[in-house]
């Protein structure tokens, strides 16, 4: 919402500084994003009379102006404007200044021969108009010398508040007038609206047609002002438009933009020669369509609320009005509309159709009921001013109805709730001061809100009111009570595990990425995703269409934009959100990470001391298993079986789980389809871990550490060489080995495998070490060989294995 101060004080009495309007504004939740100041804009602009204008000995569209700065001898300025002449009085601008509208700094520059030391400009070059066809000439006694910021009224500093969505009073000048005046920075003195009764009733009624559907206009006012001539509003409305940043277009169209800032007032004007019959509001209908102001079509359906007459439609309700019925400089009878429409259907509306609007900006956030009449009546005032015409009566019909609610504001609630001390008499003060109706009671106060307050619901609202005016900052400072015990965990376990998670990696040398939560559509089916439920509505991109059911596509495709850049090395990690349905339970915390050409956990890219190796699929498994390991997880208790998800290579990837039924995550090279989906280049691996499906660990009794417990006896290892067939899974023969002894037997791990000659077509020789340690005594040989035996035996029972000659 932006404003100029000579706006803001044409409603408010003050003699406060910018700087005090402005800390004001802010403290009473009114936040200024910025002030603009025009005046420095064009601080090298001045008054400028032209002593001589002779044509330019080297162009015929050229003259040399003998120019009367004010300061000192003239300077001479090669100027192109056709109205460039002898005796006139022009804005100048001397070398150093910037040209707002060119974006260009002025220096001095022969042109075509001709030394010119400075400008003579158009309102265009100054951005105060469209008007580029001369140079502004002003009148004859304009002061030579003095700044012409100054002179035109150039210098009214332009404020800038983020307004927060529940305060809708606010979208009007008048309103933010209001809560300053409340907050005790001058006197409010809005000017009444004058009441226009008009002669005879006005030819075009209105009807509201919704059928058996909820009405989408709860009222609707219409009036005809005939006779009127249309043409360029007045000076001084036209640059209060152009500082706020609107275009003046012509007066009937700028008298509707002025009252939607000053009074939060949206307005619509028809030119009533182009309506047929009579109109209706009701809903569009499926197929139709209508070209608006803006010169788009605009396809509507029977959720959209339209305006019509007998041809068709003319408006869609509340955004945006059609290019037929539009005013321009020869419209002579207009009708001027105030209505009211449903603000959840507008903000629906304009988001449907992408359109913002300030009308839209306006109704879906709710505009004052009672401002309806009020409201055309400003309008018609201002267009008889300065238009001229004769008003008919307003046709109404709708508006507001209903009595407003009597809220109880205890004595106590103020001091309860923000620790304000702050007295019943002061509160209800504020209150009167804001607008609201309070009946003043012993301890109570019973308040009614005004109806461009649709926000104040109950009396916490009017405790914010009262706190809001006083200021947060005369809170009283208050030290939380200190516990005399220690304080337990706040965090819960998923928690705990997101941030040792990021840690974790990034300590295996990953990098970490914060990636989008929405992927196209074409990539979440690809990843396991897709569904209609995860489609977004309104998504901010076509790319961006569906939420991402894996981290995968995100960190590929960063990986990707990386190697596009020339570093193609690159290792990624993230910890975030993934979805696999609408239901709270189907959104997951995964910790995901990719590792692209030779980004390996030992080194990137290429070394003298090695040879170049890529990524494999043990560089994911060594990440996801170390951090497994890191989050306490029961890594020894983990199955790890062949194949994964279709993203991954069926033959270079593994799924790790506890049961069939509790998947943990998956690790593996990335599928050549999966990454030309992503437009991706291989060799890419991954893994992909679910926190919220690692076991919780259970509780123990103490948090105290155990006693470390080492063995004083040496350890034993034997190497053991197994055939067995390829089919057979390395981990059964670990998990069999491992099983025979649980407490002497403290590793298993391969250190060989081989296929090849000397090895039957069908098997493999995988060689492992196993490690006894013993608690107790020394092993003798032959209680080593007894377990070895049992080894043999175990694993040969398990998985078909011999031992190897």
């Amino acid at each position: 919402m932006k404003f100029t101060l000579s706006w803001l004080k044409d409603h408010l009495d003050t003699s406060a500084t910018l700087d005090e309007i402005v800390d004001t504004l802010t403290r009473i939740g009114l936040e200024v994003e910025g002030v603009e100041d025009p005046a420095s804009k064009l601080s090298g602009f001045s008054i400028a009379y032209v002593v001589s204008a002779e044509q330019h000995p080297n162009a015929d569209k050229l003259k040399v102006c003998m120019v009367d700065t004010g300061k000192g001898e003239p300077v001479q300025v090669v100027c192109g404007a056709p109205n460039a002449r002898t005796g006139m009085k022009s804005v100048f601008s001397p070398p150093g200044t910037y040209i707002p509208a060119k974006n260009i700094t002025l220096a001095i520059a022969p042109v075509r021969g001709v030394e010119s030391r400075g400008m003579l400009c158009s309102e265009f070059e100054l951005e105060i108009s469209d008007e580029h066809d001369g140079i502004i000439d002003l009148p004859s006694d304009a002061p030579v010398g003095m700044p012409y910021a100054d002179y035109a009224g150039l210098n009214d500093p332009v404020i800038d508040v983020n307004l927060t969505p529940n305060r809708p009073d606010c979208t009007g000048v008048a309103g933010i007038a209001r809560d300053l005046a409340a907050a005790g920075l001058g006197r409010l003195k809005t000017p009444a609206v004058p009441s226009i009764a008009g002669e005879g009733p006005c030819p075009v009624t209105v009807t509201l047609d919704f059928g058996d559907t909820p009405s989408l206009c709860p009222g609707f006012a219409l009036r005809l002002v005939s006779g009127v001539k249309n043409g360029s509003s007045p000076a001084w409305m036209q640059r209060r438009l152009n500082a706020i940043g609107l275009r003046p277009i012509n007066a009937l169209v700028d008298i509707t933009n002025y009252v939607t800032f000053d009074r939060g007032r949206p307005l619509h004007v028809f030119d009533a020669a182009k309506i047929e019959g009579n109109l209706t509001v009701r809903r569009a209908r499926e197929g139709e369509s209508i070209v608006a102001l803006d010169g788009k079509t605009y396809a509507l359906n029977d959720s959209i609320c339209v305006i019509a007459d007998g041809r068709g439609l003319e408006s869609i309700a509340g955004i945006m009005g059609g290019e037929h019925s539009g005013c321009d400089d020869d419209t002579t009878d207009v009708l001027i509309e105030s209505a009211l429409w449903e603000p959840l259907n507008i903000a629906r509306t304009g988001r449907a159709l992408g359109i913002n609007t300030d009308a839209r900006y306006r109704f879906e956030r709710g505009v004052d009921p009672a401002f309806m009449v009020p409201g055309i009546d400003l309008a018609t005032q201002l267009v008889t001013e300065l238009c001229g015409g004769k008003p008919s009566e307003t046709f109404v019909v709708g508006g507001v109805t209903a009595a407003p609610e009597v809220l109880d504001l205890p004595a106590h609630e103020v001091a309860r709730l923000t620790g304000l001390a702050t007295s019943l008499a002061e509160s209800a003060d504020i209150l009167e001061r804001l607008g609201f109706g309070v009946i003043r009671k012993p301890d109570a106060l019973a308040v009614t809100a005004p109806t461009w307050r649709p926000d104040i619901e109950g009396k916490a609202d009017l405790v914010e009111e009262v706190m809001r005016i006083v200021g947060v900052d005369a809170i009283p400072v208050t030290a939380l009570p200190r516990e005399a015990h220690v304080p337990q965990p706040v965090l819960t376990v998923l928690q705990k595990r997101t941030r040792l998670a990021k840690r974790s990696l990034a300590a295996r040398g990953l990098m970490e990425a914060v990636t989008w939560s929405f992927i196209a559509k074409t990539q979440a089916e690809r990843f396991g995703g897709g569904q209609p439920t995860l489609s977004l509505a309104n998504p901010i991109a076509a790319d961006l269409s569906d939420m991402r059911p894996s981290l995968l596509p995100g960190l590929i495709a960063a990986g990707q934009r990386n190697a596009d850049r020339g570093t193609g090395d690159v290792a990624l990690f993230e910890v975030g959100q993934i979805f696999r349905g609408d239901r709270p339970e189907d959104q997951k915390i995964a910790a995901s990470g990719i590792r692209r050409g030779q980004a390996r956990p030992g080194g990137f890219g290429r070394h003298w001391s090695a040879p170049a190796s890529t990524v494999s699929v043990f560089d994911a498994k060594e990440d996801a298993l170390t951090l497994l390991a890191a989050l306490g997880a029961p890594v020894a208790s983990f199955q790890i079986v062949s194949g994964a998800p279709s993203w991954y290579h069926p033959g270079r990837s593994g799924t790790i789980q506890l049961g069939p039924q509790n998947v943990i995550g998956w690790f593996g090279e990335l599928h050549p389809s999966a990454l030309e989906a992503l437009d991706a280049d291989g060799p890419v691996v991954g893994f992909e871990i679910i926190l919220d499906a690692i076991p919780v660990p259970k509780p123990k009794a103490t948090k105290t550490r155990g006693v470390l417990a080492l063995s004083p006896f040496q350890p034993v290892t034997r190497d053991f060489a197994f055939l067995v067939a390829r089919k057979v899974r390395a981990a059964d023969i670990i998990k069999a080995a491992q099983g025979v002894d649980k407490k002497l037997i403290s590793g298993v791990s391969i250190f060989d495998i081989y296929e090849g000659k000397g090895i039957g077509e069908d098997q493999k020789s995988v060689a492992v070490q196993v490690v006894l340690q013993p608690q107790d005594r020394t092993l003798t040989d032959v209680e080593i060989d007894a377990v070895a035996a049992k080894i043999v035996t175990e694993v040969g029972k398990k998985t078909g294995a011999t031992l190897r000659g």
